[in-house]
């Protein structure tokens, strides 16, 4: 994958993460820029030789049905607590990123925060 597609998908994880109230990025030990919301990550996103991955908390349910996807799979590591990966997403993959990443913003945000966005996106 070339440096300028890693570039633009690290940007477009960083437009996303960070329009939400309280997101703020670190650099963690391993270099993967992780995303965090009161000190609880949501978000995390590397480079490999494989290319580009983006890892985000999730829930086993929202897991067992994204794992049926051929392009997603289980976070080393860390899948067991329900988190996710997807290595160099599509650019049609990149809507259902968003809500994903949104979901996984709300799971580690204080409650005030889930009010507060539940208040503003009320459908």
């Amino acid at each position: 994958m070339k440096i300028q597609e890693t570039a633009l998908m690290l940007e477009n994880v960083r437009k996303i993460c960070l329009a939400l109230d309280e997101a703020f990025e670190h650099i963690d030990g391993f270099g993967h820029n992780t995303f965090k919301v009161n000190r609880k990550s949501f978000v995390i996103s590397g480079e490999s030789e494989k290319g580009f991955s983006l890892s985000f908390k999730s829930d086993r349910e929202t897991q067992a049905i994204l794992l049926q996807k051929e392009y997603f799979f289980k976070t080393p590591h860390i899948g067991h607590h329900g988190w996710v990966s997807i290595q160099n997403p599509a650019e049609e993959d990149w809507d259902e990123l968003t809500d994903l990443i949104q979901e996984a913003y709300l799971r580690a945000a204080p409650k005030r925060l889930v009010k507060k966005w539940n208040e503003l996106h009320k459908k």
